[in-house]
């Protein structure tokens, strides 16, 4: 299949599957004669699982080292495991900063009494640095 095809049947952009070339992520492709590239079955699963550990939120250094990790069936998860337990602890992290933001903004829109400019509590709350 060609560049196209995958991005298709992986639905990942054809700039990040070449972005992923260069970068090593995703070895790079058989070419036909007149220089196209052609991709397998075995690269759309690689790219599958790129994409997936993508969507959690993990690097392209992390996906490297899961993806050769893979490799290594009979090898400890351990490294899998701890990679892992970075990336949640960084979205706990993320998320406890956006509940803060939730809060501070819920609180600038309730005290807002839709006044005037000049006593607007928006405009006082986002005029006021965070400490």
């Amino acid at each position: 299949m060609q560049i196209g095809d995958l991005s298709r049947e992986t639905g990942v952009n054809i700039e990040t599957i070449r972005y992923y070339e260069r970068s090593g992520v995703l070895p790079p492709p058989a070419r036909q004669d007149n220089g196209r590239r052609v991709y397998d079955a075995a690269d759309v699963r690689r790219l599958g699982f790129i994409r997936h550990a993508r969507d959690l939120g993990f690097d392209l250094q992390s996906v490297q080292t899961l993806l050769a990790l893979q490799e290594q069936p009979q090898a400890s998860c351990a490294d899998a495991s701890r990679i892992a337990q970075a990336q949640l602890d960084e979205v706990e992290r993320r998320i406890a900063r956006l509940q803060n933001l939730q809060l501070e903004l819920s609180r600038m829109v309730t005290e807002c009494r839709k006044g005037v400019v000049a006593e607007c509590r928006v405009i006082e709350a986002l005029s006021t640095p965070l400490s």
